[in-house]
């Protein structure tokens, strides 16, 4: 009798890179990568340090043509590329009747247009190759309303929806793109408000196993995805919100 094939949750041999790895969420995601085996590079913008030890490509997706040359750069330094984690966001925090044009073009830009070229991108020789993994960083912004997140949400309502039309379009291609959607990560830049004893308490309220989230919770989803024991996960949106979405 032969054994069968046990999953694999391991990258050994394999390349990947992860935007906006510099800090908070990205700069763990790209080690968590790294620990599992794949040659791991940062995609940093200008004059951002990748995590210790970690290579790095200058990427700034606010630039498409600094995208291509960022994506085109990994390729050549590790000879393919396998995987592509599209972390790089930025947010807002205020009611939207307070909203700028300048604010909403900087989040959609950012969370969304750029998103959307750095998969393009990667896409291309992805599907040259005839094998690759996106993985795309939602929120659990993306299914709910978040009060004083109009920019946010709808940007990343927007991600969730790329996500699944270049899951169609590129999985009998060999490429699989999936999306990670968590809820309030403890990283610098959330701490501000997580340190709030009230905004925490309505935070934990809506959380049914009773805490945030760390980078590590959100890596477990990102290694998956990325591995071989999700070939036949494609345009999923894997939530990491200790059930806040399921209300």
């Amino acid at each position: 009798m032969t054994s069968p094939d046990y999953p694999r949750f391991d990258l050994d041999g394999m390349t990947a890179l992860v935007t906006g790895a510099s800090r908070g969420i990205g700069h763990d995601l790209a080690l968590a990568l790294a620990d599992a085996g794949a040659a791991t590079l940062a995609g940093v913008r200008p004059g951002g340090e990748p995590p210790a030890g970690m290579d790095a490509v200058e990427l700034d997706v606010r630039d498409v043509d600094r995208v291509r040359a960022g994506v085109d750069a990994a390729v050549e330094r590790l000879g393919r590329l396998d995987v592509l984690v599209n972390n790089a966001g930025v947010g807002t925090n205020h009611d939207a009747l307070d909203a700028t044009e300048a604010e909403w073009d900087e989040v959609l830009a950012v969370n969304l247009k750029g998103l959307f070229f750095c998969c393009q991108a990667a896409g291309r020789h992805m599907v040259e190759r005839g094998y690759g993994r996106i993985v795309n960083m939602s929120s659990q912004a993306g299914s709910v309303g978040i009060l004083r997140h109009a920019a946010y949400c709808a940007s990343k309502g927007g991600v969730e929806q790329l996500t699944r039309v270049l899951a169609l379009e590129w999985g009998p291609r060999g490429v699989t793109v999936n999306a990670v959607a968590p809820t309030f990560i403890r990283t610098p830049g959330t701490a501000e408000r997580l340190d709030r004893p009230e905004f925490l308490a309505d935070v934990l309220s809506r959380i049914p196993v009773g805490r945030v989230g760390g980078p590590m919770d959100v890596a477990g989803a990102v290694v998956f995805l990325a591995s071989p024991a999700a070939a036949l996960v494609n345009g999923a949106v894997l939530a990491v919100d200790g059930g806040w979405t399921a209300q």
